[in-house]
Order: C-alpha cells, then structure tokens, then sequence
C-alpha cells in the first residue's frame, strides 16, 4: 500500500514545533485514493468477527463510518471530553504532545460485542489504548485496531497488548 503516501500531506510543525503532522483528509479527497484504502481494509477485515466499528475523533469517524457500511457493523463514537449528549464513560490519556481524554456514550456497545477500534494514525498508542480501554469498561471485547498510518519510530504497538493491529502505511520517523 506505499502508493497510499502519494495521498498523504506532511504538515512541518504541527500542532507544535518539531512534529511532522501527517494529514489524511488529502486522501479522503481523493475519490480514488480514498477508495483503495478502503478496499485494502475491507478485504483484510472482510471475514472477521465484527459487531460494531468504534470511530476516534475525528478523521477515525471518516473510516469508521465508511468500514461499518462495507463491514455491515454498527458505528460507536469515540469523542474528546465533553463533546456527547447524554450519560458517558471517560478514559485519560497521553498523546505525543500532552494530554486528553475520551469518552464514549453508556451502552454504545453491550456486554460481548466484538468491536474493531479505527483511527486515522498509531504514534504512541494512548489514544487507541484509551479507546480500548472505554470498550472494555463496556463489556465489549476489542478483536482489532486499525489505523491508515503507523509511525513506527514511536513504537505506539507497545501499548496496544496482543490484540491484532492492522496499518496500511508505516513512516519510520518519530
């Protein structure tokens, strides 16, 4: 999938002085690009037991919304403090670059669901842990993770355990 980079714009210096920002709204753009990263997703995730698909905030609910079609799966919303209506779950976290937390709503999924976890990047992995962690706290199992983009260099799989993560593009840079 190296030809997925063509789509993605490098962003020097944001959101702070020396992170090199990779930016996927350049792939969803692209009718065609956008396509193929779907296609590779579905074709590994196709025969997997998924009952819903949990989208991060914000360009996690972009592919998540579009998998949970192709997957025939619910949708859950994972959003950044304060951002839902109604009764919520928290869970803090780390990013590369400070610190915030996610929520989800009470019963967006029901104890034994099997959830795939979507984000645009892997760089630590505190976010997508978090994620995890708010799914669990559900009753949910987490089968996968999947994100377009992994920065290696971060070593973000660390914090993700055992359960499978899928990335279609890999910089090696932190």
């Amino acid at each position: 999938m190296e030809e997925l980079k063509g789509f993605i714009r490098n962003i020097p210096d944001f959101p702070k002085k020396g992170i090199q920002f990779k930016d996927v709204t350049t792939l969803f753009q692209d009718r065609y690009g956008f396509q193929m990263c779907l296609d590779a997703f579905e074709s590994i995730l196709r025969y997997m037991p998924i009952d819903k698909v949990a989208g991060i905030e914000s360009r996690g609910f972009v592919l998540g919304a579009a998998l949970a079609d192709r997957l025939k799966c619910g949708m859950v919303l994972v959003r950044k403090k304060g951002k839902l209506p109604g009764e919520t779950i928290r869970q803090s976290y780390e990013l590369e670059y400070g610190t915030d937390e996610l929520e989800v709503h009470l019963g967006a999924v029901k104890p034994g669901e099997r959830v795939l976890l979507v984000d645009d990047l892997l760089a630590t992995g505190g976010t997508l842990e978090a994620a995890a962690k708010l799914i669990e706290k559900l009753g949910g199992k987490v089968e996968s993770m999947a994100c377009i983009i992994e920065l290696t260099g971060l070593n973000g799989r660390k914090k993700l355990g055992k359960t499978p993560f899928i990335s279609l593009i890999s910089y090696d840079e932190d």
